[in-house]
């Protein structure tokens, strides 16, 4: 299931204004259909996100830790 939080462009902007905090986030198409999930520290896995991938959009859940990054993947995945 889809985070409940607008999409954002994946480019440099949103990179470099993305907190350095652990974070569930949601990788989406130009269409804003989601293409994945991931979790980690949010700056960073988008950095290697555009880099790499193919997203065109980006949307997050900040967390406390890494295992609550994956408490709130795993709820997710659930839905």
């Amino acid at each position: 299931m889809s985070l409940a939080k607008p999409w954002r462009d994946l480019d440099r902007s949103t990179v470099g204004s993305a907190p350095s905090r652990y974070a569930l986030y949601e990788l989406g198409d130009a269409d804003g259909d989601t293409v994945g999930f991931g979790t980690g520290v949010l700056r960073d896995e988008l950095k290697e996100a555009l880099a790499y991938g193919d997203a065109a959009k980006v949307r997050w859940e900040l967390a406390d830790s890494a295992e609550h990054a994956e408490r709130l993947l795993a709820e997710h995945v659930e839905e």
